[in-house]
């Protein structure tokens, strides 16, 4: 079985290993009949990442990575929320952010206990550990 790959090189030399397009010898990246769409894309790309960068420090925004980022995340959220017109739907996002803050919270507090048990269980381990 012969699988087939573009035949674009790349900056460095290397030859492209995407895939083909079913009707030619390029993948849609290095199509020459597709290269406004990829221009276009790339363009689109550009303006999304730096809108993300906006957003991100207008909302003090920095991921998704631990508790306290969620958290600021759902604060965020939680204002948003607040700030629209009252309604049954608004009630229903409240309540539903609600129930999530409660989840985080909790994980919240079980991952600084179990840090809190790491740190006693550490110094043992280690003694444990330089007897054998």
């Amino acid at each position: 079985m012969v699988i087939r790959a573009c035949k674009a090189l790349k900056e460095d030399g290397s030859r492209c290993q995407a895939a083909p397009l079913l009707d030619g010898d390029f993948c849609l990246m290095h199509s020459p009949e597709h290269a406004d769409e990829m221009a276009e894309a790339r363009r689109l790309g550009g303006l999304r990442r730096r809108r993300e960068k906006a957003v991100s420090g207008a909302y003090a925004f920095e991921g998704l990575g631990d508790v306290g980022q969620v958290r600021r995340l759902l604060e965020i959220a939680v204002l948003d929320t607040l700030s629209l017109e009252n309604s049954v739907a608004r009630s229903r996002t409240l309540a539903y952010l609600a129930q999530v803050a409660l989840k985080t919270l909790e994980v919240g507090e079980f991952d600084e206990r179990l840090e809190a048990l790491e740190r006693l269980v550490a110094p043992r381990l280690d003694k444990v550990g330089a007897r054998r």
